[in-house]
């Protein structure tokens, strides 16, 4: 078995060290760059002098909920309840966000014992609070922490729900509460997708300049979802990470995206590391295909086709395929199926050892110790990681969701 020893990837920390508001305007904050094996640094804004032009960049355009909602009891008592997946009446994060009327999600709740009956939704001091508009919430299933919503206006989706009575869940580190300005800080300029608890950070300092030198210098760009979970910010707490029980997110990426990709694929760095990952599992739905195709054996563990990419897959592969012949099975598998867009999840887990297939190095932020997120990054530098993250401290950088960039090159 696989054993990766956590000790390895711990770091101190200081806590005035973690950013707890970002920097304005969002390009001025701090970059890293670790090319050729060397460290050096500069503004965000200058992003476009560090990339050849060969580089296509691979954005998460995800868009932060409100996932934090509030509902009182008859007597007073305060039933918190935190937005995971969705179960009913799809399981699909863009159709549950569209859904009307009643909706079932799985939840963190907080005062469960309290939870008996329906519950009435407060109103929480978001931008766009509305009166007049009753939600509710009923636990449905105990045992999986389902919990039933619905809503006196069946007009209204229940993505519009949420920003009416939800509120910006941050992440627990910052250590204070979500202030209006949260609304948009903590959103990429580029969100689309409803469905996120938590921000594909590394985006966050990118700005419409950004974006205009970047094609001045005519390095092309395109865009995937995937709906981060709360599972990011889970600590491992087991000696081999490897038993690390990894989370699971859902993914989408459009025909259009595999087509660019192909096309752009000799030198890829994707923005975040929900973008890494998404791509990385992508090249190994392709795997999947190739083999099914050649076993004549149906893909994915629950066969028909579905796109579920295990913790440990990649790593218990014999056969290789080429970046090209992974993502053309995946383009034959979506003419075929007359698919317009791919959905899938992916429970990757990658650490030392892993071998990348489509990502050649990445824009992210500076990481929690003991993280998934560091072994990610480990992953891709190698031991360097630690040169890397020594300079950041010594260097003032701002660390964590609101903290500085870094564009990693191995």
């Amino acid at each position: 078995m696989l054993e990766i020893n956590l000790e390895k990837y711990n770091y101190e920390l200081p806590d005035e060290r973690i950013a707890r508001f970002p920097v304005e305007p969002r390009d001025s904050s701090k970059l890293l760059i670790y090319k050729n094996l060397q460290i050096s640094e500069t503004v965000f804004s200058n992003l476009e002098n560090h990339l050849s032009e060969s580089t296509f960049l691979v954005f998460n355009n995800t868009k932060v909920i409100p996932a934090r909602l509030f509902f009182e009891k008859t007597n007073g008592v305060i039933i918190e309840v935190f937005l995971l997946n969705p179960v009913e009446p799809s399981t699909v994060v863009s159709q549950a966000m569209e859904t009307t009327q009643t909706c079932t999600w799985a939840c963190m709740i907080g005062n469960k014992k309290r939870f008996k009956e329906k519950v009435n939704a407060t109103i929480a001091p978001s931008p766009s609070g509305r009166v007049g508009v009753g939600l509710f919430a009923e636990l449905v299933d105990s045992e999986n922490n389902h919990v039933k919503f619905s809503w006196n206006n069946p007009a209204l989706t229940f993505a519009e729900i949420v920003r009416y009575f939800g509120q910006i869940p941050l992440p627990p580190y910052l250590k204070r509460a979500t202030e209006l300005k949260d609304y948009e800080t903590y959103q990429t300029v580029y969100s689309k997708n409803d469905g996120a608890v938590a921000a594909p950070t590394a985006g966050l300092h990118f700005t419409e300049q950004v974006f205009a030198d970047l094609a001045q210098r005519n390095i092309k760009h395109d865009f995937i979802t995937l709906h981060v979970g709360a599972g990011t910010f889970q600590p491992i707490k087991v000696q081999n990470v490897v038993e690390h029980k990894m989370h699971c997110e859902q993914m989408v990426f459009n025909k259009t995206f595999i087509i660019n990709l192909l096309q752009n694929a000799s030198f890829v760095i994707p923005v975040g590391t929900t973008s890494m990952r998404s791509l990385e599992s992508l090249y190994w739905f392709g795997v999947k295909l190739k083999i099914a195709s050649n076993s004549q054996h149906p893909v994915g563990e629950g066969g028909g086709g579905a796109f579920f990419i295990e913790k440990l897959f990649a790593y218990n592969q014999t056969e290789s395929f080429s970046i090209e012949a992974s993502l053309k099975a995946i383009l034959d598998y979506m003419t075929e199926n007359n698919l317009s867009e791919l959905i899938g999840e992916t429970e990757i887990f990658i650490f030392p050892g892993y071998k990348f297939k489509i990502c050649k190095g990445i824009i992210t932020n500076f990481h929690q110790p003991d993280s998934t997120l560091i072994l990610l990054i480990a992953a891709l530098v190698g031991e360097n990681w630690q040169k890397i993250y020594d300079y950041a401290l010594q260097n003032n950088f701002r660390f964590l969701s609101y903290g500085d960039s870094s564009l990693l090159i191995p």
